[in-house]
């Protein structure tokens, strides 16, 4: 049995769960978002919590019971709270800034990069010490996703850790050259 997939899953007040054939839907402050389940997967729901079942024991029908739930749970979590990343842009001249719905980054490059964001994320950027760009949705994948293709614009380089880094992410900095000892 899946530990992750036998722990039951908390309704969250605001959140309201349909099922229908292998379609849930679930609906909240923040919006609407569905997952296809895999007909193998079974899914009730009673006392404020969601159980995710199974109905064989084959390998692979073990392997979206736990996966089943946690994707479930990030819906729920999503459509209530929602999900954000920050990401920091570090260098001297390096800048972010919002032109209307797109990120304009100067990170070292001899042109300025644009990025726009997919459908059911936001963009924002604040200055504290250095530029802070907030990526915001209900969906985890699509807030991760979109936070790794700002991240892969300009990655964190090994000798000095100038680039785009997520916020408190630590980089290991390699030793520069060493002078000729004689």
């Amino acid at each position: 049995m899946s530990r992750v997939g036998k722990k039951p899953i908390p309704v969250l007040s605001g959140a309201r769960i349909e099922l229908k054939d292998n379609l849930l839907e679930v609906e909240g402050p923040r919006g609407k978002l569905s997952l296809s389940l895999h007909p193998l997967i079974k899914v009730r729901q009673e006392n404020g919590h969601v159980w995710v079942e199974r109905l064989s024991e084959e390998k692979n029908v073990r392997a979206f019971h736990g996966l089943t739930r946690s994707l479930i749970n990030n819906l729920i979590i999503g459509v209530t709270q929602g999900f954000k990343k920050e990401l920091e842009v570090v260098g001297i001249g390096y800048n972010a800034k919002m032109e209307g719905k797109k990120l304009l980054l100067q990170v070292g490059y001899s042109h300025p990069v644009y990025y726009e964001a997919p459908e059911g994320v936001s963009l924002s950027v604040r200055k504290e010490r250095n530029f802070i760009i907030t990526v915001e949705g209900i969906d985890k994948q699509k807030v991760g996703e979109a936070a790794a293709e700002i991240r892969r614009i300009r990655p964190p380089e090994p000798y000095k850790g100038k680039g785009i880094r997520y916020l408190g992410e630590h980089i290991r900095l390699k030793a520069g050259k060493k002078g000729a000892k004689a």
